[in-house]
């Protein structure tokens, strides 16, 4: 374990709070970083994705950097856009 994962893990157990957001915010990135990828991997480009869901290249580039409170339906669309399936598993 690095300094980084150590400061974190300390501010974890101190405070709740901190805790959950943390969580929540790594939830959010991965997210992002997933569909991002997935988009790289499929050979688009934002500007690509951003045509075939009518809408601004800056939109695309939200969801893959800021994915917080993204729709289903908005992951289903772009997930469609860059011809992959989504899956939801509940553990």
């Amino acid at each position: 374990m690095d300094a980084l994962d150590k400061y974190i893990e300390k501010r974890k157990s101190k405070s709740k709070l901190f805790s959950r957001s943390f969580d929540r915010g790594y939830q959010d990135f991965k997210i992002g970083a997933m569909l991002k990828l997935a988009r790289e991997e499929s050979g688009y480009t934002q500007e690509e994705i951003a045509l075939k869901l009518k809408t601004k290249k800056s939109a695309i580039s939200r969801i893959e950097n800021h994915a917080e409170d993204i729709k289903l339906s908005t992951i289903e669309k772009f997930v469609s856009a860059i011809g992959k399936e989504l899956k939801l598993q509940v553990m």
